[in-house]
């Protein structure tokens, strides 16, 4: 019998950062690495990573890491998990072949690691541990559940997925797969939670495809049509209606770009070559008219919507949006791009833009609806059930779900990140512990170099500006040299307020000659108390707090 441990290094509560690890008899699995979008109030962050303090500890146990699928809350964290411990990764030609570009753009050479393409006919041997794969549905080709077969059950993980039977063979769900994994002895189902307060089957995409067909048979010149890069399925059939009506495509987006180009190089997306436009800048002589194209608007997030903003503005370098295009929104807001998406619209609208939006509930689902969820948990009826991915929300309605199918709550493990599950011979343990997790925050180039200091500045510079009092100091005469300099940025308008500048200037040579009194200057003494009477002294007349920054030169004649 065995030892087993499971415990999630990010995923559980929030929305992204998926990193879960299944240990059987200290051999440490690892399934998936993604990133989190950061929120607004982390100013200047580019991406949240998961904690892997806990891996480099136990790097020795590491079998593996195995990938469900290419999107980025999913393995966007697998470049920087590398440079750290270097350690062998699974997953599907076109899941790692989406790694290997992520890697590429941070000058990751391929040969110092070990990526091995598996497929869902694949079963990985790890002693008394075997690994396999089945297909499942998603918005990109070759997604992946992942089963862990041990001598007390089977664990299976089941990210992002529906059981839509309309659509092309990189996209079903293998359920063979899933039938012989019924037959055996399932311990416990990891699905995913995300779209589970969602009621009933998740519908297909039969209402898009009518909806973009009665959008391209009424347009009379160019269709600009924004989507989501990673959400392959829906590219390919907004192609596939464009080439039905017999028009040329553009697409627009660097990372579209390139994402596309591997999924056309694969075969995963079908564009004919006689169809695909190279476009080159806008000027005097080229304005890029191409009335009978289509042009695909395609990016990460926010991105979409800045590329319209700037087309509809006259400011993008390949397209002008006019009043003749019909543009055809297919990205509704995300977490964090409500604002830019509410925008985005009232320029297009300002503009008299021809706009079709099409509605959320109109695209196809990506994640498991509650009876999709149902629909696997009577497939494999497994002994326990641990909701993953998702928010506490999601989490919770997963856990309502269970309990509506007579499972009883010891049956189900709802967990936070970090807390570890241990089942011993095929039995949970009541109580569980904790090891370190946490959030990594990615700025540019660096790293976890972020502290809460950092952001908390961030955040008062963004709202009540920057305050900087500049002293000519001469130390052996001591006194100060010329006129004390004052800037203000983002904190008051300097030309409407110089009775205050005034009175911050002579606070400033208080401070100053008490300074002066003593033996010696103390630069640090001397930073310090401009700082804190400054500031308590701008609280106290304008009620706000901005970053006040004394600059201090030593000037000895």
């Amino acid at each position: 019998m065995s030892l087993i441990k499971f415990f999630a290094l990010g995923g559980l509560g929030e929305d992204g950062k998926n990193m879960y690890c299944i240990e059987v008899d200290q051999k440490l699995f690892i399934m998936d690495a993604g990133l989190k979008y950061p929120t607004q109030e982390l100013y200047g962050v580019d991406s949240v990573l998961p904690d892997f303090t806990y891996l480099k500890e136990n790097k020795d146990s590491i079998q593996g890491l195995f990938l469900s699928h290419g999107h980025e809350d999913h393995i966007g964290a697998v470049p920087s998990l590398l440079k750290q411990i270097n350690i062998p990764v699974f997953g599907s030609l076109f899941t790692i072949a989406l790694l290997k570009d992520s890697m590429q753009e941070q000058n990751m050479p391929f040969d110092d690691y070990t990526l091995n393409v598996v497929t869902k006919q694949d079963t990985l041997n790890f002693d008394a541990v075997e690994i396999s794969f089945y297909q499942t549905t998603h918005s990109i080709p070759e997604s992946f559940g992942i089963v862990i077969s041990t001598k007390d059950g089977v664990i299976v993980y089941s990210p992002d997925y529906t059981f839509d039977q309309n659509v092309d063979r990189a996209y079903k769900t293998s359920f063979e797969r899933l039938a012989r994994i019924a037959g055996k002895n399932v311990l416990a189902l990891l699905t995913e939670s995300l779209g589970c307060e969602h009621h009933g089957h998740s519908h297909t995409s039969k209402n898009l495809e009518y909806a973009l067909n009665q959008a391209f048979f009424k347009a009379k010149n160019r269709v600009v049509v924004s989507t989501f890069s990673t959400d392959i399925f829906r590219i390919q059939k907004v192609i596939d209606i464009a080439l039905r009506y017999e028009r040329k495509i553009a697409i627009i987006g660097r990372k579209a770009q390139r994402m596309i180009d591997i999924a056309l190089n694969l075969g995963y997306l079908k564009i004919p070559e006689d169809k695909l436009l190279t476009l080159k800048f806008i000027d005097d002589k080229n304005k890029n008219a191409l009335e009978d194209a289509l042009v695909l608007v395609s990016g990460d997030r926010h991105e979409p919507f800045h590329m319209l903003q700037r087309m509809v503005r006259k400011l993008d370098r390949l397209i002008h949006i006019n009043e003749t295009d019909t543009v055809i929104l297919m990205t509704p807001p995300i977490p964090g791009t409500e604002k830019i998406a509410s925008r985005t619209l009232d320029v297009l609208y300002r503009n008299n833009i021809n706009l079709i939006k099409i509605d959320k509930a109109m695209l196809p689902p990506s994640h498991a609806s509650s009876e999709d969820i149902k629909l696997l948990m009577n497939i494999l009826n497994p002994k326990y059930i641990i909701p993953v991915i998702g928010e506490h929300r999601h989490l919770f309605a997963l856990k309502k779900l269970a309990l509506s199918m007579d499972y009883t709550p010891e049956y189900i493990k709802l967990l936070d990140n970090g807390e570890v599950l241990e089942f011993v011979d095929g039995k949970a343990k009541e109580h569980t512990y904790s090891i370190m997790s946490g959030d990594v925050l990615v700025d540019g180039i660096l790293e976890g170099d972020l502290s809460d200091v950092v952001l908390k500045d961030r955040e008062t510079l963004s709202q009540d500006g920057v305050f900087m009092v500049v002293l000519n100091v001469d130390p052996k005469q001591k006194r100060i040299l010329g006129d004390i300099e004052i800037v203000s940025r983002g904190f008051v308008y300097m030309k409407e307020n110089e009775a205050l500048i005034a009175d911050v200037t002579q606070l400033s040579e208080k401070i100053s000659g008490e300074i002066f009194k003593h033996n010696y200057v103390d630069w640090r003494v001397f930073k310090e108390r401009l700082r804190e009477e400054i500031s308590r002294y701008l609280y106290n007349e304008t009620n706000r707090r901005p970053i006040v920054i004394p600059v201090l030169i030593d000037t000895q004649k």
